[in-house]
């Protein structure tokens, strides 16, 4: 047992007695575990941000591209006339 677990089980025998407040302790704990297991695949790692990152720029590049070719599109089609 950790000592937040230790602190818990005296504030709950107590109250509840030395059974319960071990059982509500182990649930909690329990409980605890199984919503970091759960969500631990949703986090995002340094990995994951620096390959975020990479695929953005990418594309801001070849946007940044299209806009430039379509500007002198424009700009020529008005030179033209």
């Amino acid at each position: 047992m950790s000592v937040t677990e230790i602190q818990l089980f005296q504030l709950l025998k107590a109250k509840l007695g030395d059974r319960e407040a071990e059982y509500l302790v182990s649930y909690v704990k329990s409980e605890v575990k199984n919503e970091f297991d759960n969500k631990k695949d949703v986090l995002a790692t340094k990995e994951d941000v620096a390959n975020s990152k990479a695929e953005i720029i990418k594309w801001m590049f070849l946007f940044w591209i299209g806009q430039v070719a379509v500007t002198v599109g424009i700009v020529y089609t008005f030179i033209n006339k």
